[in-house]
């Protein structure tokens, strides 16, 4: 199973339609304004797919020849890059989870997942041997699987994973079925209890989560 959603193969229909579809905070409403055009004229200059939008506006001087050759202004193509990078959230590396058991996340270091992306992966490899790692703690290794599976959503920071986890919404499939109000209650609830951070995320930004997930590949 893929880690991110394949940039390859997926058009600038499926980000057209993921934009219109998703509750976007104000800062990334002008994305809207005109966006069919926008796309079109996009497409034009040879923009066929996220990985071709992803690498003409991967700097200033790449991103400054897109806008002259789509005449898309550059200022609406660096918030549209800032919005599609975030499709693809960086990996985490597994030493970040430090409220797990060390010798385990070492283990898997040496055993080649570094990161959040390269253990999972490994584990959605049929070839991989980690259960069977008598060197390894099956339940942090669990948990460790679950927070990798939840850091590929768009906005899931670690501490914000471990939260998932502990109010039982263990997998981006999880979160992408949930009900938000369900959702939003149970995480309330495992913040109340243990503390992981302040403040409150609201209702609002629980339906953008879920909203996320369901794009997780």
């Amino acid at each position: 199973m893929r880690y991110y959603i394949d940039a390859n193969s997926t058009n600038l229909d499926y980000l057209q339609a993921r934009l219109q579809a998703t509750d976007l905070i104000p800062s990334q409403q002008p994305l809207l304004t005109d966006m069919v055009k926008k796309m079109d004229s996009l497409q034009k200059a040879g923009i066929n797919s996220l990985d071709d939008l992803r690498t003409s506006l991967k700097n200033k001087k790449t991103l400054a020849s897109l806008a002259d050759n789509s005449g898309v202004d550059s200022d609406y193509l660096v918030l549209l890059r800032r919005v599609v990078e975030s499709f693809f959230p960086k990996p985490q590396a597994l030493k970040v989870f430090d409220w797990l058991d060390k010798r385990t996340i070492d283990t898997l270091k040496r055993l080649g997942a570094n990161n959040t992306r390269q253990l999972f992966e490994a584990v959605s490899s049929r070839n991989h041997a980690y259960a069977k790692n008598t060197d390894l703690n099956k339940k942090v290794l669990s948990e460790l699987i679950s927070l990798s599976d939840l850091s590929r959503v768009q906005w899931v920071s670690p501490t914000f994973a471990r939260v998932l986890v502990a109010a039982g919404f263990t997998s981006a499939a999880a979160i992408a079925k949930a009900n938000p109000e369900v959702l939003h209650d149970a995480i309330m609830r495992a913040n109340k209890d243990a503390r992981f951070y302040k403040g409150k995320v609201g209702l609002r930004d629980i339906k953008r989560l879920v909203t996320a997930a369901a794009y997780v590949p």
